[in-house]
């Protein structure tokens, strides 16, 4: 169903202001797919009359649903694979190394998580690592803009559907139980992980230091702008030993250069130069 040039550029005004997400021309055909089930659900038949009822009352709590839903929440468990490999082979030796005696709590930050599919498969990769690491403690820290996912996340509760989206089968034994026609994830998991509803776009909240920050397949839907203060607030937030890792096709090259590219066999990750936060 097509959307007119004037309820996209509404669209694409309003997103843009919660959200900080650009939505270019072109994308016409992402705001009819998503919001047209928000119309249904809402009791209308075309996206056309929910930008009515949207300009009608444009900080009523529809709007809310509809950033939301404009919000990409594509995920999967172990996405691209190499990443957690060199979590486990190259960055956690290393944070193992260079940490004084005494401090032995690791903390992850898995920005924009989603449906907790990223957060909890660092949490199984923990889960692996932790009992070979006398007195050392994790803590993950899953965060997202939309309420709807962070509560999925909390739950730990996904369909089939959902399960086989990457998990391996051994991990499924070990860490799920059935909950009717669903799969839920251990209880020792969730503990592990605290998920936060959290706008990167805007000022962060008081946050302790991070050993690990996943901030993958984020900065792209944001202008130039926007990825330097999303990675200048990143880096306020890392330990001076701490990694970065983004999505393969996102760089801090020519927007932020406090930070450097360590490359590893098949993934690569940014540490700050000498520990240094600003650009």
């Amino acid at each position: 169903m097509t959307v007119t040039a004037a309820d996209f550029s509404y669209v694409s005004t309003l997103v843009r202001q919660r959200s900080a997400i650009v939505l270019e021309p072109g994308k016409e055909y992402l705001v009819s797919s998503r919001l047209l089930p928000l119309a249904r659900e809402s009791g209308l038949t075309t996206v056309g009359e929910l930008v009515t009822q949207l300009r009608s009352a444009p900080h009523g709590p529809l709007s809310g649903k509809v950033v939301e839903a404009m919000t990409t929440n594509e995920t999967s468990w172990f996405r691209d694979g190499a990443p957690f490999q060199m979590v486990s082979q190259e960055l956690l030796p290393r944070v193992l190394a260079e940490r004084p005696p005494g401090d032995r709590r690791l903390r992850v930050w898995s920005a924009a998580s989603s449906t907790g599919q990223e957060a909890y498969s660092l949490a199984m990769l923990l889960a692996d690592w932790l009992p070979g690491q006398p007195g050392w403690t994790a803590q993950i820290v899953g965060t997202d803009i939309s309420e709807e996912v962070v509560a999925k996340a909390r739950e730990g509760r996904y369909s089939q559907l959902e399960i086989n989206r990457g998990l391996p089968a051994s991990l499924l034994v070990r860490h799920f139980s059935r909950a009717g026609t669903q799969w839920q994830i251990a209880e020792p998991l969730r503990r592990m992980v605290e998920f936060r509803t959290m706008n990167l776009a805007a000022p962060l909240p008081p946050m302790q230091p991070f050993d690990i920050v996943f901030c993958r397949n984020v900065l792209i839907y944001f202008d130039t702008d926007t990825r330097r203060r999303i990675l200048d607030a990143v880096a306020r937030v890392l330990r001076p030993t701490g990694f970065l890792v983004l999505g393969a096709a996102e760089t801090t090259l020519n927007l932020y250069t406090a930070f450097e590219r360590v490359q590893f066999d098949r993934a690569a990750c940014h540490r700050l130069r000498n520990g240094r936060t600003t650009s």
